[in-house]
């Protein structure tokens, strides 16, 4: 291999806002890629939730070709017809009203935000109120970064924008102190687990508290399942273990399998809120990324993607479980289906490039959680090839300046 071949890819003509590997990815099968000097990479990242299908799945690629071949954008001047079959997808499978498509899931997110304040102002509220979470991730944009439960992201880009009351996760007498006798609270906003915030899932109990809660003060419950939703915990939305529906719910990420795609679906007491010249968007439910929504729900479907989510998350959480559980240095695994955070109790960073040097692609969030949401089609006998590679990776880690 020449020296050009094997040259560390850089990109000097590009804004530096990403904390890179030294690696370019040129094309991948499954949950395998390649990068351009040809190593080959088991994916466990899955492009951060988002390639549901994996790379190159032969059904998606030819149904993507043939769209493309048609028509890629038309604007939404025009109706769409695969926005009304996604949606009619969406709604049968929430249980929802209809739905709004965007490009991702910081739009997502901020259309909720506005959905929630016009909620307010149609009943009087001049200046509402929306509970949020810490540890939360709801987006980069001014709104959602003030929506956002994490210093760090928010610093330099003050001043936020007002109207949120933060809470702590899990704490039903936490939030009810927090809004007791303020009229301008008009949603609950969160994650059902929290993805950029360290794998942090809300308890069962405390969503159905939540939702009676929300019942009780005629506020909007507002679930962003924009990474843990779309079939990766083993049910269509991740707030469906507990038996609950929300009136707001943002999606992106694994609805498109890689094409750029947001949506939020709306229950009967938001689904009016939005009339003509409220909301819009370009690029929003063009036909390309419909199509990509359509056949990734049907390919899911054909599948058996969810039960496969499942039952592969529970065997890799089981090596995770007995191999790490109660070893110094680990201070939590948890998670549902296809996301999985493993937490130390120091950062870890270190690990991700230590994990691509031996092949694998996972990602470490909130300083110390390594955090695994491969994509759905992942086998039993590649869980465990991350766990052969990563456990070693791990107790080395954990063995240094212990």
């Amino acid at each position: 291999m020449n020296a050009a071949a094997t040259a560390v890819p850089s990109s000097p003509h590009v804004m530096n806002t990403y904390g890179r590997l030294p690696i370019a990815m040129s094309h991948g099968r499954g949950c395998r890629v390649w990068d351009v000097n040809g190593k080959e990479y088991l994916d466990a990242l899955a492009g951060i939730a988002v390639n549901t299908l994996g790379h190159a799945h032969p059904k998606l690629v030819p149904a993507l070709q043939d769209q493309v071949a048609k028509l890629i954008h038309s604007s939404n001047y025009y109706h769409v017809p695969n926005q009304e079959v996604l949606a009619r997808m969406l709604v049968e499978r929430s249980g929802m009203t209809n739905v709004f498509f965007c490009s991702s899931g910081l739009e997502a997110n901020e259309a909720a935000l506005k959905l929630a304040r016009k909620y307010g102002h149609d009943k009087g509220i001049e200046r509402p109120e929306i509970v949020v979470y810490e540890k939360a991730f709801h987006g980069r944009s001014i709104a959602t970064l003030s929506a956002t439960g994490n210093p760090k992201v928010q610093a330099g880009f003050g001043p936020l924008v007002e109207g949120f009351i933060r809470v702590p996760l899990n704490d039903i007498e936490a939030l009810k102190k927090a809004t007791v006798g303020n009229p301008n609270v008009v949603a609950v906003f969160f994650e059902t687990i929290q993805g950029e915030g360290g794998v942090n899932p809300m308890r069962a109990q405390y969503l159905q508290e939540v939702r009676a809660l929300c019942d009780a003060q005629d506020w909007l419950l507002m679930i962003d399942e924009v990474q843990c939703g779309m079939g990766r915990t083993g049910k269509w939305f991740a707030h469906q273990w507990a038996g609950i529906q929300p009136d707001v719910m943002p999606l992106a990420k694994g609805l498109g399998s890689g094409v750029p795609i947001g949506a939020v679906v709306a229950g009967p007491k938001a689904a009016h809120i939005f009339q003509p010249g409220n909301h819009g968007t370009t690029f929003g439910g063009n036909p390309l990324a419909m199509r990509a929504g359509v056949e990734t729900i049907r390919i899911m479907e054909e599948e058996g993607l969810l039960e496969n989510a499942a039952t592969v998350g529970a065997h890799l959480r089981g090596q995770l479980d007995s191999a790490l559980l109660g070893k110094p240095g680990v201070k939590d695994i948890r998670g549902q289906g296809l996301m999985i955070g493993i937490e130390l109790d120091k950062p870890c960073g270190v690990i991700t490039q230590r994990a691509a040097d031996a092949g694998l692609l996972l990602s470490v969030t909130a300083d110390s959680v390594i955090r695994l949401v491969p994509p759905l089609i992942m086998t039993t006998a590649e869980a465990d090839e991350v766990a052969a590679i990563l456990l070693p990776i791990i107790v080395s880690f954990l063995a240094e300046n212990a």
